[in-house]
């Protein structure tokens, strides 16, 4: 049996794990909207990786035999002035879920919680990941995307963009 504090902080991450999803089905949408349709990939597979990240969170409290409890999820309501702010959004929301994941971690530390941070390890390795990741479209934004020819090229870049589901075992 998990400590309380734990499952509820495991389903609080599961909404933010939601929001991110829905977040970026926002920004998929501003884009593919805006016709730079590789950036739409980009987000478009950033929603899904968030989508199973949440129903991860789901399995490993199911599996410890714990409730999920689902809260609303909250519409995202960036309204975005340019190209780059969406991408710079996603940044900064990436280093709050780090934080989340990072806080979950302590408890669980605290805890002694052995298994819950085995599951965490993922987590922590795949924030790393996804902050630099994101980080680095807004770099690359920087760089060439003022520029006509340099945003098309990095649009076409971005749409090679594939999703890969998550290899972590519960």
């Amino acid at each position: 049996m998990l400590n309380q504090e734990l499952v509820s902080l495991l389903n609080n991450q599961i909404n933010m794990e939601w929001y991110s999803a829905y977040f970026y089905l926002d920004i998929y949408s501003y884009y593919t909207d805006q016709n730079l349709n590789g950036f739409g990939n980009w987000f478009y597979v950033q929603t899904q990786e968030e989508r199973d990240h949440a129903m991860l969170f789901v399995k490993y409290l199911l599996n410890n035999n714990e409730k999920v409890v689902l809260q609303d999820v909250k519409a995202p309501d960036k309204i975005f002035k340019d190209f780059r702010e969406p991408a710079n959004a996603a940044f900064e929301h990436e280093k709050k879920v780090t934080a989340s994941i990072n806080s979950i971690y302590a408890v669980a530390y605290e805890q002694k919680d052995f298994r819950t941070m085995q599951f965490l390890d993922w987590f922590v390795k795949e924030q790393g990941e996804e902050e630099k990741n994101t980080e680095d479209v807004v770099k690359k934004y920087d760089l060439f995307g003022k520029d006509a020819k340099g945003l098309y090229l990095l649009d076409s870049e971005l749409a090679t963009r594939v999703y890969a589901p998550p290899t972590l075992v519960i």
